[in-house]
């Protein structure tokens, strides 16, 4: 039996008998530099109800369990240390050995290239709290914690609350009453920079913190703009003030998460400092990052779900208030643009796939959990709630989150108690709304039937739910662009959902984006966009329209040459950076997946980035979303790829472009992936740009050569050896296979299938996932994945589920290239 898998049945009857739960963690890091392995020492108080239970750990050994002052038998699997003779009151010390991690879980160490510094940071959720210190590891046992922390002199050494500091020991004050697995360590020599946020009676320390090697890079003044701006927000609409104390945000390495809320310590990935040069679109992204995890402070943090089943209490909510909050609050006030392009392209894909679930899931176990920080628990969620807020009325949803703040507030909730309160202010009946979003699967698509003369003029809906729709009718103005003349809304729930309307050049079913649908064209429309999409002069509408056309591409209703005409003319004319970058991003993988005659529409494609990248506005967005698209173009493509090493070398200058190290490297591992680099000017490259990045860069461009023995080892590499980090599995990944060379990887496709069960059982849940997923063969039928799906019904439900999802993208590809 995995003990290691915690279920949700096991968990509940723990929380029954466990309470009034107290925690004083010691962590010894003084040996990080060169150790593997740091000592752990925790002491728990509790109550207990029943003579029995056991404490979750999972490390290198248990040295010692005492209980109420006096020393017990170890009884330690692995993953459990068993606990008997409890009392009513009881003091249980656990003296430990933790190991740190290179997978991103638990206390994770990274030595910098740069300059051999140590840095460590923690991540826990959903449940690796477990693998530093011993605790009942479950989100609904809150407790206090009190940290002390040893670690060499003169690092910065931070937690959720403040510390202070004596000599190598910093001793933090506790916490509120939290979960295990938003309690936060990090430690080393990390650039800091502070400021603070007063608001009335409110002061609020504010720290932003790096990597040394890369301080030059960080920019802790926008950060600080928008979390000012945030907490000024979340402030007035939430009216209850931010409670943990202070608030630091550190960017660290090696990050298997865009962000995680630990309160007064939020984690971030360090790709969100720019260390190459970064578009509008990417602050964007960030400044919702920011945002998001600041909704948790609040939204998971002090209210949380009793069980994993609820994680979009959480989830949902906070990709909801990042969105909103970047809207109303910074200077991305057209935020709404990039949600319904990026994030809820998310939530369509992954809620077509045979392994999609209701926004409120059923989690068994913890492995179930894991996977589910997925496309419907976030973005599906926040859309839902986008449309419940428009359902109930802005003001009526913040009152309701108001009083489930101050009825909650360090407590675990359900979703019952967040309907009782969104009902009570808006005076409507949610329990038919709940049923018919949050636990029902599936997306509807909702086509306008007006151009079709054998139809009536309507609104025909596949899988039939509620909506609050809005339709814009849009026609050209004295000037030739065109804009939304009017607007309806309407209700609609069946089928069929008749709806006479004037004609019009565009007839845009979801306009502003009120709910959560697929929409498709009628005829009239979609010549409209073939002509004229680059005169539509409203950015959201022009994003529902990109949108819209990339699903219809999906689902093999629109050919994918049409989608790649369609982005070849109008792709240039995207003022919108992020709609752009996700246009250019469809264009490469419809080339790569979706059309049958690849080699001369990857020809085709990168003739056409490369001319956009020429006229583009020097030093633009757009100059830099044409260059990765260059990059990514070329690595299937030799149109004029003499042209990449021009660039390299600086003999073809493009006004605007001065390459930096990381766009290089995007580069040297296009022309890698041709067989037009060799490993030795690689390797000269990396000794111009021994950074971390540089250095997984350099690997992923290694691993793409086309050479067999080349990406024989890197499938040794990966799946043999436990020495790559998160980040080097996933560069190994990426080289292996750029350029998709068939002719090199089928030689992998049998040994992939026999290997996964193995991988699974032996490597983290983390590496796990990302070899599962990553080195899944591209053949051109399902029949591999059948045959192990048939042979393996007994293996574990997540690596089913990733096999099945896998699966389903590649008959999705394979049933486009057959319908065209």
């Amino acid at each position: 039996m995995n003990t290691a898998n915690l279920t949700r049945t096991e968990t509940r009857r723990r929380s029954r008998h466990i309470g009034n739960v107290g925690y004083r963690v010691e962590l010894d890091l003084r040996d990080a530099v060169d150790s593997r392995t740091f000592g752990t020492r925790t002491t728990i108080t509790f109550d207990a109800s029943t003579p029995a239970t056991w404490l979750d750990f999972i490390g290198a050994e248990v040295r010692s369990v005492t209980l109420d002052g006096t020393e017990v038998p170890v009884e330690y699997d692995g993953s459990r240390i068993q606990l008997v003779g409890l009392g009513k009151s009881n003091t249980v010390v656990v003296d430990a050995v933790g190991r740190y991690s290179r997978t991103g879980e638990g206390l994770h160490r990274f030595v910098d290239p740069a300059d051999d510094e140590v840095y460590l940071y923690t991540q826990y959720e959903p449940a690796d709290a477990r693998r530093v210190f011993a605790n009942f590891e479950q989100p609904d046992i809150k407790a206090q914690f009190t940290f002390t922390v040893d670690a060499p002199e003169g690092w910065e050494v931070l937690s959720n609350r403040i510390g202070t500091t004596d000599g190598a020991r910093t001793t933090f004050e506790p916490t509120l009453p939290i979960s295990t697995y938003i309690t936060a360590i990090a430690a080393g020599p990390y650039h800091r920079a502070e400021s603070t946020w007063h608001r009335g009676e409110s002061t609020i320390p504010l720290a932003a913190l790096c990597r040394k090697s890369i301080a030059e890079h960080f920019d802790p003044d926008d950060i600080f703009e928008i979390t000012k701006q945030g907490l000024d927000f979340y402030h007035d609409r939430f009216a209850f003030p931010y409670p943990f104390g202070k608030y630091d945000q550190i960017f660290v390495p090696e990050y298997n998460l865009g962000a995680m809320e630990n309160p007064g310590l939020v984690t971030f990935t360090e790709s969100y400092v720019f260390r190459s040069a970064a578009t509008e679109a990417q602050y964007e992204q960030r400044a919702n990052t920011i945002l998001h995890e600041m909704a948790h402070m609040w939204f998971g943090d002090l209210v949380t779900m009793e069980w994993w089943d609820d994680l979009w209490l959480k989830e949902s909510f906070a990709d909801f208030m990042g969105a909103f909050a970047s809207a109303n609050a910074t200077r991305f006030t057209d935020a709404w643009v990039s949600f319904a392009n990026r994030r809820k392209a998310w939530a369509y894909l992954q809620d077509q796939l045979p392994t999609t679930h209701p926004i409120v899931a059923d989690i068994p176990d913890l492995e179930a959990a894991k996977l589910n920080f997925d496309g419907i628990t976030y973005a599906k969620g926040a859309s839902v709630l986008k449309q419940l807020a428009a359902y109930v009325g802005e003001d009526a949803f913040f009152e309701a989150s108001r009083n489930y703040f101050a009825e909650f507030a360090y407590k675990n909730t359900t979703l019952a108690d967040l309907l009782g309160h969104a009902s009570t202010a808006s005076g409507r009946n949610l329990d038919e709304w709940a049923a018919a979003w949050l636990q029902t699967t599936g997306v509807s698509t909702l086509s306008y039937t007006g151009s079709d003369t054998r139809k009536n003029m309507g609104i025909e809906q596949t899988d039939p739910r509620p909506h609050r729709v809005a339709v814009g009718l849009y026609d050209a103005d004295a000037d030739g662009n065109i804009v939304r003349t009017s607007r309806r809304e309407i209700d609609i729930a069946d089928a069929y959902t008749p709806l006479e309307l004037p004609s019009a050049a565009l007839v845009l079913l979801n306009d502003d984006d009120l709910t959560y649908a697929k929409i498709r064209f009628d005829d009239a429309s979609l010549e409209t966009i073939r002509t004229s999409l680059d005169r539509v002069v409203d950015p959201l509408a022009r994003g529902l329209i990109w949108s819209a056309l990339w699903n219809a591409t999906r689902d093999a209703e629109l050919d994918p040459r049409t989608y790649l005409d369609i982005a070849s003319r109008f792709a240039a004319s995207e003022s919108k950076v992020g709609v752009l970058a996700a246009v250019v991003a469809n264009a490469q993988f419809a080339v790569d997946h979706y059309v049958t005659d690849s080699a001369a529409a990857a020809d085709d494609w990168l003739a056409t980035c490369w001319s956009r990248l020429e006229t583009a506005d020097p030093g633009s967005d757009a100059q830099i979303v044409w260059l990765r698209a260059v990059a990514a173009a070329a690595t299937t493509s030799d149109v004029r790829s003499g042209q990449i090493d021009r660039l390299l070398d600086g003999s073809l200058p493009i006004e605007g472009i001065e390459l930096d190290p990381e766009q290089r490297w995007m580069l040297l591992k296009s022309v890698s992936a041709r067989g037009k680099v060799s490993v030795a000017r690689l390797d000269a490259e990396l000794d111009t740009d021994n950074t971390a990045s540089g250095l997984n860069s350099h690997r992923a461009a290694v691993a793409a050569q086309p050479d067999a023995e080349t990406k024989a080892h890197a499938w040794t590499a990966l799946t043999t050896s436990d020495d790559l980090s998160n980040d080097a599995v996933d560069a190994t990944v990426s080289g292996f296979r750029a350029g998709g060379r068939r002719d090199l990887l089928a030689a992998y496709d049998d040994r992939y299938f026999d290997a996964i069960a193995d991988l699974w059982s032996t490597r983290s849940i983390e590496i796990a996932r990302r070899l599962v997923v990553g080195l899944f063969p591209q053949q051109d039928s399902t029949d591999a994945a059948d045959t192990w799906l048939a042979a393996h019904e007994w293996a574990p439900a997540a690596l089913r589920r990733l096999v099945i999802e896998q699966r389903d993208h590649l008959a999705r590809a394979l049933r486009v290239q057959q319908a065209f």
